[in-house]
């Protein structure tokens, strides 16, 4: 043992905050059960292909990259980025928009958001203390969780304490990942789009934004029809739109920033301290239509969709019918919460190949 080192005891902590939220982030069941929940592709269509928790890992990259170069809280934003999708549903958003349409039909206005699913994750779901609910995070790692870029006005809200000031933008930090976020899904998204042969270069390449990517790799002497052509696309979008971020959001950064993250108090309306130039942000979006035409909405990705809402369809419909379907320890939580609410949470937290699993067991058919 080093002469200095000490043991601390149990109430001590040596880590700031964030560094403690960041840790209990990783540690929760709901954080490692990402590893099995579909971003674009289905899970089980190959060891390849990006995941929930891999796409959380690559925004909470590059989201530590951008709170650097604007002089924010590093660890804040990371934590942020690991938490963002932990409400998701398993099969991707058509998986919350089958449950938000389920819980809608069955008397529930408020639905399912999966911002909202996350927040109620970090501070009921999950379990970890003896005397409350959820993982006593801070303040501005769940406002960053809840509100990402804008201010969050759904119908939901009023469950939720004042102070998280809903009529303001978040923390500068909670602004970083959301365009983190953006940046890590339209990079991978085409990175295994390409390599799954559901979209091209040839689609692409007509593109302005992805045509000015092209001219940086090919600066670099790989040609089109090289092996490497595809992973230096990839990470050459990475970098034009990180540079781009940085370059566009230092004034703002430095206008807005201080000793602790605070809601950014501006209108509704006003322009975004931090984001992208107005040139690469229509870019994006035009670029963003074209993954949509192209890569989202392409019919092996349409069906196995489809498949994965018929089975949160059929997940429901049976534990509707029949709460004997559901685990003991699901069933105790029907005296907190409302019956199709803890249906709701427990069909959330699966992951893709579980609720397949399960849809199995009770119907005795294969998606």
């Amino acid at each position: 043992m080093k002469p200095n080192a000490r043991f601390f005891t149990f109430e001590e902590d040596f880590r700031d905050p964030y560094a403690r939220d960041r840790d209990r982030v990783l540690h929760c069941s709901s954080f490692r059960r990402l590893e099995y929940k579909t971003q674009v592709f289905l899970n089980h269509e190959g060891d390849y292909f990006r995941t929930r928790l891999t796409h959380s890992l690559e925004v909470s990259q590059i989201a530590r990259t951008l709170s650097r170069m604007l002089e924010l809280n590093e660890t804040l934003a990371e934590v942020i980025a690991l938490s963002h999708d932990l409400g998701h549903t398993p099969f991707g958003h058509v998986g919350g928009e089958e449950l938000d349409k389920l819980l809608k039909e069955d008397g529930r206005p408020l639905g399912f958001e999966h911002n909202f699913q996350s927040f109620r994750v970090l501070t009921k779901l999950e379990k970890r203390y003896k005397n409350f609910d959820g993982l006593n995070l801070t303040f501005a790692t769940l406002e960053g969780v809840l509100k990402h870029s804008y201010p969050y006005k759904k119908p939901f809200l009023n469950e939720i304490d004042a102070s998280f000031n809903l009529d303001k933008h978040p923390s500068l930090e909670a602004m970083v990942v959301d365009h983190a976020d953006e940046i890590a899904y339209t990079s991978h998204d085409i990175d295994d789009g390409i390599k799954y042969g559901l979209i091209t270069f040839d689609d692409l390449l007509k593109d302005t934004l992805c045509l000015r990517v092209d001219e940086m790799v090919q600066q670099e002497g790989i040609k089109r029809d090289d092996k490497l052509y595809r992973h230096r696309f990839v990470a050459g979008l990475i970098k034009l739109l990180v540079e781009d971020f940085i370059a566009n959001s230092n004034e703002g950064a430095k206008l807005h920033r201080t000793n602790r993250p605070i809601c950014v108090t501006l209108d509704a309306k006003e322009t975004l301290p931090v984001g992208f130039s107005k040139q690469t942000a229509t870019q994006l979006k035009v670029l963003k239509k074209l993954l949509l035409k192209k890569l989202y909405r392409h019919e092996k990705i349409a069906r196995k969709m489809y498949a994965g809402k018929q089975c949160i369809k059929g997940l429901y419909k049976a534990f509707r019918e029949d709460k004997d379907l559901l685990p003991s320890h699901q069933q105790e939580l029907f005296e907190l919460r409302k019956e199709e609410r803890v249906i709701a949470d427990y069909i959330a937290a699966m992951t893709d190949r579980y609720a397949m699993k399960t849809y199995h067991e009770i119907y005795g058919l294969s998606l």
